[in-house]
């Protein structure tokens, strides 16, 4: 169903920040986000401040499970909760980055704040960009000027986060001007590495790596979120950075999003997408 078909539902109680109308719901109810989410996490590895911040406040090392499902979470309740919920859930992260410890600059030794804009704003444009890269490479269908829709949708969440939608990048021209701007200022340090290497390779119990096949499943769709990056960030990994990688990542993502896309709804579908759907009154698998 068109968006415009959407807007003249009755939709009833909240749809959240965005609703079904959106390009937003088409793109986060989509098997290709997971894929999106590890590119994202894999880009914003590359901006060594960011990765200071991270390494002196994460409890990545202790707890990566939770910090997947935690962060998988706050996505889900931005893109399909209540108003309400999204700006609880805004509210919550913020708070959070209140309380964490300044980041220390590893070329100047400066201390920062972890909610800096300049911050916020390369997490905020990594995963805009991610699913939406993602989405569409996968064999997502969306024009142009749904591209530039989702990207200007997103500002609402950039918003959640303390930022001035403003000041974010409100279409696909713009995020691409954005990385020409802070790409000098990018690099893969020592503790970049680190941390993904342990994003390839998380703890999982002995009987699942002996009896099931996780562990090498798990760190393929981690290689293939890597061959999905821009190729001046796989530059920066010394990956492939040519163009045959690219096409060989985009029949590879197309491949896997169509057989997840057999599964039954039930199976592949996000609660959060199908609680969504049922509250504004939307048969399930529409």
């Amino acid at each position: 169903m068109s968006a415009a078909a959407w807007a003249d539902l009755d939709l009833g109680p909240d749809p959240g920040i965005f609703g079904p109308g959106s390009v937003t719901w088409r793109v986060h109810s989509d098997p290709s986000m997971a894929l999106g989410g590890f590119r994202a996490l894999l880009l914003q590895a590359v901006h060594p401040r960011t990765m200071a911040g991270f390494a002196a406040n994460s409890s990545w090392q202790d707890d990566p499970w939770g910090r997947l499902r935690r962060t998988a979470e706050y996505l889900a309740t931005v893109a399909f909760g209540t108003t309400a919920e999204a700006e609880a859930a805004g509210a919550h992260l913020r708070a959070i980055h209140r309380r964490l410890s300044p980041g220390v600059d590893p070329d100047t030794g400066s201390r920062f704040r972890l909610d800096s804009p300049d911050l916020l704003l390369w997490v905020h444009v990594t995963e805009v960009e991610s699913f939406l890269s993602t989405y569409r490479r996968c064999g997502g269908p969306l024009s142009d000027a749904e591209a530039d829709r989702y990207v200007d949708e997103m500002r609402r969440s950039a918003q959640l986060v303390g930022l001035y939608p403003d000041e974010v990048p409100g279409s696909v021209a713009e995020i691409e001007e954005y990385y020409r701007g802070v790409r000098p200022q990018l690099r893969v340090t020592p503790t970049a590495w680190r941390n993904v290497g342990q994003i390839f390779a998380p703890p999982m119990p002995s009987r699942v790596v002996v009896l099931t096949p996780a562990r090498p499943a798990w760190a393929s769709l981690i290689g293939l979120s890597a061959a999905l990056l821009p190729r001046w960030a796989r530059r920066l990994y010394h990956l492939p950075g040519w163009p045959t990688t690219d096409l060989t990542a985009t029949l590879a993502a197309r491949a896997l999003r169509t057989a997840t896309l057999t599964m039954p709804a039930r199976v592949r579908q996000s609660p959060y997408h199908r609680a969504a759907l049922q509250r504004v009154g939307i048969p399930q698998g529409t």
